[in-house]
């Protein structure tokens, strides 16, 4: 199908221009915003030929398209009356059709979404800490306890500094006054004054104090009303003196407000959500767990689960533990082992050697690879997953286990869990794998034939001459991950294509063979090569880094660019892409590794630019 064939044939199933509110791609995917998502129809597009696959993420219908998106994107332009948002401001703007539910769940992703990675590790060293602890192995006087927990628990004592950074990004405010709010609200003073007999008042008017560390809502709702502030002294305070006096009028009245009505009001809120949860737990342990284990990747798939993440800080923070994570590993754990059922089953070597990887990636909680790559694409073993996650959901719950501390659900959340109810949760989360792998393999599923052209034959021993091959070199310094671990499904299910991904130690990108430069993307941050031999590559270096829009990156060729093995062609700021929120872990794919018996890895864990990264057997 030609680009302009597809470009039609994409407008249409997305509803028809009419259902458009904007568009704009980065390298791989066109993204648009749709009036009513409910028009477009996803099955059809999905089969569509030039269309990989079809993600609906953070209120986005993002159409994955490869390499070409770019002329299909043009064509898309030529063909409609629509504007390219990315240019035009848009890109980032929420549809006015999108519903409070959509709006609330979009504010909560793009808040704690960033900062998961550093909650979820301090929660499993903090776990790790008590369980080394109640085995006595360590003084909790000693200077080495004194230290491990100060590294385990100061993302939680500190968790609004962390939260302001973020919900200040989401609403636009200014960061370093939002830092302060929250810096006011962990002061060492206001800490000693919550505990101290005498009241006090701020102007007359009464202060209710409480201890804010590890509080979640309070600091949210003074970010989201000091970007108004500086919104509205902005709009009149003279350019001359703005950087100065809009700071000092957001801190003058935001904190004040903070301590005498976002705080306690926040503080409410927060155990309102813990006291209504644990309510409904304590109605029925064993439902609320098999509703849990059931749904919880449901909710998953429709973005959902973000709205639980304040509710489990909330539990924690207030009650001092959380009963929801235990239940949530053995969904998870129900995904892994349908996972492995279906690798065990399935005869088609492609779906064999993805279900093979997903199978590790979830059984660590990353299960986003395995659900829209496998399962839910099965169908089956998505459904038999959901009915082992109720089971051993279920059995947690009976046992009563909780979790000391915030993590991803998963294996490696295990020590967050260590206490009563410890042996239920092993015997929950097995419970869930072992009976979702039997589930899979004695119901099995829909397993995709194996075209003729890729089915396996004898190759003569005789022959050697038959098999080629191509090696890739590593276009940047770092550690290597496997493509599962990259937190962009498109990507991870290896819909894009088979590959591996670089956390780069330096921004110095250069070739990975001799061919020809086919793709530069306008902002500098993926570059597509095709080899002499033929193979199609593309580096995506990080995750959404399109919304940088070319800022920190340096490009050093264009298209149609003639490259040696090893030549520069692209220079990066990883330390600032970092900081401005972004994934900098950088995937390298053989977008046409179809049309090739295999692409292997490298197995060692670290690579320097020029070193063998993927050899391509042809």
């Amino acid at each position: 199908m030609s680009s302009k064939d597809l470009s039609k044939q994409i407008i249409t199933l997305v509803g028809g221009e009419d259902n458009v509110n904007s568009v704009f791609h980065c390298a791989t995917r066109l993204r648009f915003k749709l009036k009513d998502s409910r028009k477009a129809d996803k099955a059809a597009l999905e089969k569509t030929p030039g269309v990989i696959t079809v993600v609906e993420n953070s209120g986005q219908f993002q159409v994955v398209i490869g390499n070409n998106v770019s002329q299909v994107f043009e064509q898309i332009m030529k063909e409609t009356s629509l504007q390219d948002a990315e240019k035009s401001g848009k890109a980032d703007e929420s549809s006015e059709s999108t519903s409070v539910l959509g709006k609330a769940v979009d504010i909560i992703s793009s808040i704690f979404s960033p900062i998961l990675g550093a909650l979820a590790g301090a929660g499993i060293l903090k776990g790790l800490l008590a369980l080394i602890l109640s085995l006595e192995w360590i003084n909790a006087a000693s200077g080495t306890y004194l230290v491990l927990n100060a590294a385990s628990d100061s993302v939680f004592y500190f968790l609004p500094v962390f939260l302001a950074v973020t919900a200040a990004r989401k609403f636009k405010a200014n960061q370093f006054v939002s830092i302060a709010v929250a810096g006011a609200l962990v002061y060492p003073a206001v800490i000693t004054a919550v505990s101290a007999p005498d009241p006090l008042s701020f102007l007359g008017i009464p202060v209710v104090l409480i201890n804010y560390s590890s509080s979640v809502i309070p600091i949210i709702l003074a970010v989201w009303v000091q970007s108004y502030i500086e919104k509205w002294f902005r709009s009149f305070i003279h350019e001359s003196v703005r950087n100065i006096l809009v700071p000092m009028f957001a801190l003058l009245i935001v904190i004040p407000l903070t301590f005498l009505a976002f705080g306690p009001v926040g503080s409410l809120i927060s155990d309102g959500l813990a006291s209504g949860y644990t309510w409904l737990y304590n109605l029925s342990p064993l439902v609320a767990g098999a509703i849990a284990g059931a749904f919880w990747q449901v909710f998953v798939i429709f973005g959902v689960h973000w709205g639980f993440v304040p509710v489990m800080l909330s539990n924690i923070a207030t009650l001092g533990y959380d009963t929801m994570l235990p239940i949530l590993t053995a969904a998870v754990l129900s995904q892994a082992g349908a996972v492995f059922g279906v690798f065990l089953k399935s005869k088609n070597p492609q779906l064999k050697a993805l279900s093979g990887s997903s199978t590790l990636a979830a059984v660590f909680g990353i299960t986003e690879p395995t659900i829209y790559g496998v399962t839910l694409k099965l169908k089956k073993p998505f459904i038999y997953a959901c009915i082992s996650g109720a089971i051993g959901g279920a059995i947690i719950a009976i046992g009563g286990a909780k979790a000391i501390s915030f993590s991803l659900p998963g294996l490696l959340a295990l020590p967050t869990y260590f206490g009563d109810g410890f042996s239920w949760v092993v015997i929950g989360i097995v419970v869930a794998f072992v009976l979702a792998v039997i589930l899979v393999y004695l119901f099995g599923f829909d397993d995709p034939a194996v075209p003729a052209e890729e089915a396996p034959g004898p190759v003569a021993a005789s022959s050697p001459s038959l098999i080629d091959k191509e090696t890739v070199a590593s276009p940047l310094t770092g550690t290597l991950m496997p493509l599962e671990a990259l937190p962009d499904e498109a990507f991870a299910s290896g819909a894009m294509g088979q590959g591996i991904v670089i956390e780069p130690d330096s921004g110095r990108l250069t070739s990975p063979v001799k061919g020809t430069v086919t793709t530069v993307f306008p902002t500098g941050h993926a570059i597509g090569i095709t080899s002499e031999s033929g193979a199609e590559l593309l580096i995506h270096v990080g995750v959404n880094t399109v919304k940088l829009k070319g800022k920190h990156f340096d490009k050093r060729v264009q298209e149609g660019d003639k490259v040696e093995q090893g030549q520069l062609l692209l220079e990066f700021d990883v330390a600032a892409i970092r900081e401005a929120g972004f994934v900098t872990a950088t995937p390298v794919i053989v977008t046409n590794s179809a049309n090739y018996l295999d692409v292997l890895k490298t197995t060692e864990a670290k690579v320097q630019n020029g070193d063998l990264l993927l050899t391509i057997i042809n």
